[in-house]
């Protein structure tokens, strides 16, 4: 609903009102609508979320549990809800927690395929919810890297929000220790970098232990485009 609001000397400007979602109203209102125009940004993102009844908090998601599960934090998201760098005993209690989760695959990690894992690394397929649900039956997930890191250096396209691992395998290696290390972050990152904003592959089920060992071979096979 639209409305006109006057601001002295005359002015209207107009101001967008819509229903106030459940019994109680929101941020105090009672009157059964409430002036959107007045939100900060914050403010606005979880009205719509969580007070229109536009999210479908109810619908199944493909990793298991409900969209509503989601919104429910676990020990180190809510450890992580921090403004800024976390501080000593912050960053300790994370990485414990991280590391106290961890589980290696069965016969410890491995190297897959390259050309798989460069597929995987390119797609952001999976894990939606909403009017337009993934179908994982149909297409799988990907780990959609190349948002947050460069990694072939011929790509033209990729994320700054992670460091460039352009070159990762020809630097360090692709023995057990390097290999180990490399399950360890993608499956859990806040082991080593605690409160990251990397997401946990592994731990999450975001990535079956088959596209992770793919995803680590594109970045650690010394044929893979990546160590050229």
């Amino acid at each position: 609903m639209v409305k006109s609001k006057t601001l002295g000397a005359g002015f209207a400007v107009l101001a967008l009102t819509v229903p106030i979602a459940g019994c109680n109203g929101w941020m105090g209102e009672t009157s059964g609508e409430v002036d959107i125009t007045e939100m900060g940004a914050e403010e606005l993102a979880d009205y719509l979320v969580l007070e229109t009844d536009s999210y479908l908090f109810e619908q199944e998601a493909q990793e298991g549990g409900s969209a509503r599960d989601r919104m429910v934090q676990d020990d180190i998201q809510a450890a992580c809800s921090i403004k800024g760098e976390p501080d000593s005993d912050t960053a300790g209690e994370v990485i414990a927690m991280a590391r106290e989760s961890y589980e290696a695959p069965p016969g410890g990690p491995r190297l897959g395929n390259w050309r798989r894992g460069a597929e995987l690394a390119r797609s952001g397929y999976g894990y939606r919810i909403g009017h337009r649900n993934d179908d994982h039956d149909s297409r799988e997930p990907g780990g959609n890297c190349y948002a947050c890191h460069q990694m072939d250096p011929d790509e033209e396209l990729y994320g700054t929000l992670g460091p460039s691992l352009a070159g990762y395998g020809e630097t360090r290696g692709n023995d057990s220790s390097v290999v180990n290390y490399v399950h360890e972050v993608v499956s859990n990152p806040h082991q080593y970098f605690p409160c990251t904003q990397m997401p946990r592959f592994g731990h999450n089920n975001f990535l079956t232990e088959e596209q992770i060992a793919h995803i680590m071979a594109y970045l650690l096979d010394p044929e893979s485009p990546v160590n050229q």
